[in-house]
């Protein structure tokens, strides 16, 4: 469809963003494990009704404001921030992110936009995953490379499969966002995908 609209398309390859995932799980979880720290209910965050001492208001603001994958994140990323495994993994996840983003200014070089699938799956079911993070996690493969490389990415509808919609990715170069929004228009406007909602279970 894009090449009927006077695009040039060539395949190419992206090698070390395979690591994306656990480099991304490890700069985001430090980051979240850093910044949320500061959600103790006295200045910032959601504060307990009727704390007995400043000891209860901490821990039952924490416990009663973050759902159960944010505290997650949290204790991996004090984890990965910790003495003794900060260069083992918070480190090393930066090397890799820089990597990451250099796979992309290469393949910049010869294109304009790269395009590929949001995810490995159709749209799964709310709370299908849930019981499982790893497996939620890993569904993230094609996007945290993008949000580590700091490039900008949008995802759009491209269709159904056995009734589940299926996104496409679209990434462009850095501070080329009107490129970027202007394929994507270009591709909604030929296709309508957007315009279409599956269908609701009974």
């Amino acid at each position: 469809m894009l090449e009927s609209q006077g695009a040039r398309c060539r395949e190419v390859t992206l090698p070390t963003s395979a690591h994306a995932v656990p480099a991304y799980y490890i700069i985001a979880s430090a980051e979240c494990s850093s910044n949320l720290s500061r959600y103790d209910g006295v200045r910032f965050g959601y504060r307990c009704d009727n704390p007995q001492d400043l000891t209860d208001l901490y821990e039952r603001s924490r416990a009663e404001g973050f759902g159960r994958e944010v505290k997650r994140r949290i204790l991996m990323g004090t984890y990965a921030l910790s003495t003794g495994y900060y260069d083992a993994y918070y480190a090393k996840a930066q090397k890799l992110r820089r990597l990451i983003r250099d796979d992309f200014l290469r393949v910049f070089a010869d294109v304009d936009v790269i395009l590929g699938p949001t995810a490995p799956t159709v749209a799964f079911g709310v709370g299908q995953k849930s019981d499982n993070p790893v497996e939620m996690y890993l569904s993230d493969i094609y996007t945290t490379a993008v949000n580590l490389a700091g490039l900008p990415g949008l995802s759009i509808p491209a269709g159904f499969v056995d009734g589940l919609p299926a996104g496409l990715q679209l990434i462009g170069k850095h501070f080329d966002e009107a490129r970027l929004l202007g394929v994507a228009h270009a591709y909604q406007q030929a296709t309508g995908w957007h315009q279409h909602a599956p269908a609701m279970e009974a």
